[in-house]
């Protein structure tokens, strides 16, 4: 755990007219220095080092989809969390990625302040250097609890954003088969 940063809690529990040496507070600066340390460990992460090892030569030129990705990330105007659900898509153009590695790559920008524009940048720029697709499509749907708990407390926001690349830009109809998996039902076979 990082002494400084439990320091700080502490002096921050303070500065807020609270008393850390009562008996509810004697741990927070601690518990809440282990928090943040988990919740930003993205920046000792390495996009590279994640997906390196899965990627594959493959003959498949079909839409790869991964839906419903749930992230948790932290506002960096407020510190405050947002969360929801991350969708990309890839169209393979000679490699594909271990799917799992898609997942993580969203973890890893996630658990990083964040703004959520740049999240969703972020995720379809690296896919699209890394395995350079015909295209690359994100969306992240999230609630934003700067906006539900202070300022104008809109509790039913939600906030979308895109990054489109290649063909998911450039050809509507691919765009469109894109946007009609993500939002599509799914239903359990098994």
């Amino acid at each position: 755990m990082n002494i400084e940063l439990r320091d700080t809690i502490r002096t921050l529990l303070k500065q807020i007219g609270e008393d850390p040496g009562r008996e509810g507070l004697l741990k927070t600066p601690e518990r809440v220095a282990e928090s943040l340390e988990f919740l930003t460990h993205g920046y000792h992460l390495r996009p590279e080092d994640v997906i390196a090892d899965a990627m594959f030569t493959e003959d498949n030129k079909e839409m790869v989809v991964l839906r419903d990705v749930d992230f948790f990330s932290l506002c960096e105007h407020h510190l405050l969390p947002f969360f929801g659900k991350c969708h990309l898509a890839y169209i393979p153009r000679h490699r594909i990625i271990g799917l799992s590695k898609l997942a993580r790559l969203v973890e890893v920008y996630a658990r990083r302040l964040q703004v959520q524009e740049r999240l969703t940048k972020q995720i379809a720029d690296t896919i699209f250097a890394a395995l350079e697709p015909e295209g690359v499509a994100v969306v992240m749907e999230a609630e934003h609890l700067c906006m539900q708990m202070r300022g104008v407390e809109k509790q039913n926001s939600v906030a979308v954003t895109s990054a489109l690349l290649g063909v998911f830009k450039d050809n509507p109809t691919t765009r469109s088969e894109f946007l009609n998996l993500i939002h599509r039902p799914y239903t359990k076979t098994w």
